[in-house]
């Protein structure tokens, strides 16, 4: 399962890559290539899409990619994958500025990089909120499959996890106020998804009392939910044979336990992917991302 879900992920990064190398959204400008943050020497990048007519609010997008991204210096941005405009252009048109990041990546990064990246781009992105024209205090994420755990992640970690610098910018809380998270791994203990990136063997997670199953529950959002977490919307595939929908059902039914408001809309034949293949009477889902933007993020 492990070694199907990368595949099959990196080949549709391939090529939402090649269709859509520098996404288009109908935005009024764009920042190309902000540096949100430096890892020895590496630079985190992300696009700002600004919308004609914006309403003050900011929504950090982080497409889907396996977690991973080729060792060669030639690999693709993340952010110029074609999951961007799918999932993105919607909000933009709605007046939502649109964070697009790049993160540390497999095989060369493994959890916890990835999750402290985009924790990142949330504190600059909150540090600078002035410069951005946005609230500071109601930050939507927006992500589907590997980046769809990434802003659940988001949503339901703290946000003042310690860092090992005290810079202004760290002081910041990367807590986001509003998820929508499509197929989305949620539950990293079950086994057969995201070994690769948490860097465990599967079988030896089922097991409570090893490392392996403790580095696992730490890194999936299921295990992190609080009663002040944020809304959630999740969207997933029925047929989904890379992340099983009942990694969605069993957030949903934790999220809701806990008092927070959640949606979980099940895409009829849909299986893995943003543009849902083999999906039957799909719903405008860009209009259910704004709608709930516009319910559960603004003031």
């Amino acid at each position: 399962m492990t070694i199907k879900f990368v595949f099959a992920l990196l080949l549709a990064g391939l090529l939402a890559i090649k269709v859509n190398a520098q996404p288009d959204l109908n935005a009024s400008k764009v920042d190309r290539n902000v540096v949100f943050g430096m890892y020895s020497g590496l630079a985190l990048l992300m696009d700002v899409y600004y919308p004609e007519n914006p309403n003050g609010y900011g929504v950090i997008h982080i497409s889907g990619s396996g977690w991973t991204k080729p060792l060669s210096y030639d690999a693709g941005l993340l952010n110029h994958q074609g999951h961007v405009k799918i999932e993105g252009e919607a909000l933009v048109a709605a007046g939502y500025t649109l964070f697009s990041v790049n993160h540390r990546a497999v095989p060369r990064f493994t959890y916890p990089a990835a999750v402290e990246d985009v924790q990142r781009a949330v504190r600059f992105i909150r540090f600078h909120a002035e410069d951005y024209g946005i609230d500071p205090d109601r930050i939507g994420a927006v992500g589907g499959s590997s980046g769809g755990h990434l802003v659940s992640m988001l949503g339901v970690l703290e946000g003042d996890e310690v860092l090992d610098d005290d810079t202004p910018i760290n002081k910041v809380s990367a807590k986001v106020q509003c998820v929508i998270a499509r197929a989305a791994p949620t539950d990293f203990t079950s086994g057969g998804v995201g070994e690769h990136f948490i860097n465990v063997r599967g079988r030896d997670i089922s097991d409570p009392r090893t490392k392996e199953y403790k580095i696992a529950n730490e890194a999936s959002p299921i295990s992190h939910i609080s009663s002040d977490d944020p809304p959630f919307l999740l969207v997933h595939g029925e047929k989904d044979d890379i992340v099983p929908i009942e990694l969605s059902e069993k957030m949903a039914e934790k999220l809701k336990s806990a008092n927070i408001p959640v949606k979980l809309i099940r895409v009829a034949g849909a299986g893995h992917g943003p543009g849902y293949p083999g999906a039957t009477n799909l719903p405008d889902l860009q209009s259910e991302y704004v709608n709930w933007l516009d319910t559960h993020l603004k003031k």
